[in-house]
């Protein structure tokens, strides 16, 4: 079974930055669309940013031009680059297949962004 392990979250002041890690046993990051995904507290799952095996990436509006995705296939890593965060931003983040997604969800890893 897949086991997926987010890190990198924190307590941030808005505009400040952070990096998610994704790291994935065995090898489905080499081949899958891996993404990011968070859940802010009474909201729903929300997809943030996909990227392809060949490195294509697509992101929600409410992160363009701020949250980078990038991958590491050699060591089955997903990396989320967060820039300018909002308070809005704060949720727990998760990553995952796309668009179907793995049963196993890893704990995530949850950032603060404070006002």
């Amino acid at each position: 079974q897949v086991r997926l392990v987010e890190s990198g979250g924190g307590l941030v002041p808005a505009g400040g930055s952070l990096r998610l890690s994704c790291a994935a046993s065995g090898s489905i990051f080499k081949i899958a669309t891996v993404a990011w995904y968070r859940r802010a507290p009474g909201k729903q799952r929300e997809l943030v940013a996909r990227i392809t095996s060949g490195g294509s990436t697509t992101y929600a509006d409410s992160v363009k031009g701020r949250f980078t995705i990038s991958r590491d296939s050699a060591k089955n890593t997903v990396y989320l680059q967060m820039n300018n965060l909002k308070p809005e931003d704060t949720a727990a983040y998760y990553c995952n297949t796309w668009p179907g997604v793995l049963d196993a969800w890893g704990q995530g890893t949850q950032v603060t962004v404070s006002s």
